[in-house]
């Protein structure tokens, strides 16, 4: 090696986080978007400690790759650390970070560790208002299945792996990139997704355009040989390509004008069958007109599932993945905690899991419902925080169409106040002023079987919905319906894609 070949990697690797930096400390450290950093950063061989309020199977496995954890949130929980990470739900008046900014060490937003891992790789960062963690997680199995071995931190529990995240030993890593707080900007990816842009944490942005301008600011940052990868068939997706100067832009969906097209879709058995036309970028081959996929199954309905998988086959392309990587990948494709995740049966009731807390998510989730039985759906809806519900009313008050039935609980109110006119009796109010027909108010968790046993019959779906405690109501439906009758739960299934068999993956209810 030349000494000015030797000199730049040694310039390289400073400004990479060193190995014997101390102790990091992580507040939070269970959260779902800190652990999975956590993880990486503990195969690294990083000396990792943290703290959280409460314990869980998430802070069980970080403790078993070598992670010191206490629980309650104290300064004396810092003792050693040399640097404090923090999300964005810690604030001032936080013990630990009152003492951290009181000891003089540095405190690091967790949007900036995970930058920190992002340079030793080449990345692909996942970023739109919904579809995230999936899109990450399609991502990551074609690029498993294609042999890259891939680093990924995602923002939910992937099946394949029981862990939000794994240190691969290929170029690659595949991060979910959250704008919930702006610092999505401060990531360097090479290959940035756009799955869509929607009015949402406004608290944050102050409104509709400050959001624009984040996402707009995530694509300009990419370095000139990387792309920017858009979904066309969201409007305002399509706007920000428009706005997009000198860097590349490889778009997917369904719209005929996609670089990456989806085709001749349909569902057998719950499962989506669909062809793929790409027309541009790096995977068509130099002077064919275009290379088709064709046969491809995703084992899961939606048609906002097979949108992120264009995504994911996009980047795919982009990395010279073959056609028989992608299909298997797809085929193979498990699913992550809470997303369209089977919870339990009873008398031929299938009870449906969800994450969807935004009138977009919620009105998506409901479309894959019909598009997955033949009998009736039952909606079951925890508003998460009044603020959301308050901004987004009247959407919230359009987005149960596809239910058959909507039943609203109380809102989860993640540390905000009550606001008036939000809350679960003004939802039921405008549901029916909207005209549902069958809008109705759950009184507490505790009635939710009663209301099931009213309304539901063998072939029907019951979809929780939303980001709160909700999904332990999911989870212990079933048994409950059976304790206070006859029947007792269905057998459960033999593990299928898609399907979920670890009710206690935690779920970070107060993320979003």
């Amino acid at each position: 090696m030349s000494p000015t070949a030797a000199s730049a990697r040694r310039a390289a690797a400073g400004t990479r986080l060193p190995q014997d930096i101390g102790p990091i400390h992580f507040v939070g450290i269970g959260g779902i978007g800190m652990s999975g950093i956590a993880e990486v950063m503990l195969n690294l061989g990083y000396d990792v400690q943290g703290s959280d309020l409460r314990d869980g199977p998430i802070l069980e496995r970080l403790r078993k790759l070598g992670a010191r954890i206490a629980i309650g949130q104290r300064a004396e929980n810092l003792d050693g650390a040399e640097v404090v990470v923090i999300s964005s739900a810690i604030k001032p008046g936080n013990p630990e970070l009152d003492a951290a900014r009181a000891r003089g060490l540095p405190v690091v937003r967790r949007a900036e560790m995970l930058a920190e891992l992002m340079r030793l790789r080449s990345n692909v960062a996942v970023a739109g208002t919904h579809g995230k963690t999936t899109t990450t997680s399609m991502v990551a199995a074609l690029l498993d299945r294609g042999g890259l071995d891939p680093t990924v931190i995602n923002g939910g529990v992937i099946h394949a792996y029981g862990s939000n995240a794994r240190l691969g030993a290929g170029e690659w890593m595949v991060v979910e990139a959250d704008e919930s707080d702006g610092t999505f900007v401060k990531l360097p990816a090479t290959l940035a997704i756009v799955t869509n842009i929607d009015p949402e944490h406004l608290d944050h942005y102050g409104d509709f355009d400050g959001v624009r301008a984040a996402f707009e600011q995530f694509v300009s940052n990419l370095p000139f040989y990387g792309a920017a990868i858009c979904c066309i068939d969201h409007p305002e997706v399509q706007s920000l390509v428009g706005r997009v100067d000198d860097r590349r832009v490889v778009t997917y969906g369904f719209s005929l004008q996609a670089d990456v097209c989806g085709v001749n879709l349909r569902y057998v058995d719950g499962a989506a069958r669909f062809d793929v036309i790409a027309r541009a970028g790096r995977g068509v081959r130099a002077g064919a007109h275009e290379r088709r996929l064709e046969g491809l199954t995703l084992p899961m309905p939606g048609d906002h599932n097979v949108q992120n998988a264009l995504a994911a086959i996009a980047v795919a392309l982009e990395l010279g993945l073959s056609d028989d990587a992608i299909r298997e990948g797809l085929a193979g494709f498990g699913g992550v905690n809470r997303r369209f995740t089977r919870a339990g049966s009873w008398n031929g009731v299938t009870v449906i899991d969800d994450y969807a807390h935004h009138p977009v998510e919620i009105a998506a989730v409901l479309r894959a419902a019909r598009q997955a039985t033949r009998g009736r759906v039952i909606a079951v809806h925890q508003p998460h925080r009044y603020s959301r519900l308050s901004s987004l009313f009247e959407q919230f008050c359009k987005c149960f169409n596809d239910a058959d039935v909507a039943a609203i609980a109380d809102v989860y109110p993640a540390g905000e106040a009550p606001i008036a006119g939000a809350d679960r009796d003004a939802l039921v109010a405008g549901l029916r002023a909207h005209g549902h027909r069958c809008a109705v108010a759950l009184e507490s968790p505790e009635a939710l079987p009663d209301l099931v046993r009213a309304h539901a019959a063998p072939g029907d779906l019951v979809v929780c919905l939303g980001a709160g405690s909700i999904t332990q109501w999911a989870h212990e439906l079933a048994e409950r319906l059976a304790q206070g009758g006859d029947s007792a739960p269905d057998p459960a299934p033999d593990p299928a894609p898609g399907a979920d068999h670890d009710p206690g993956a935690a779920a970070d209810a107060a993320q979003g």
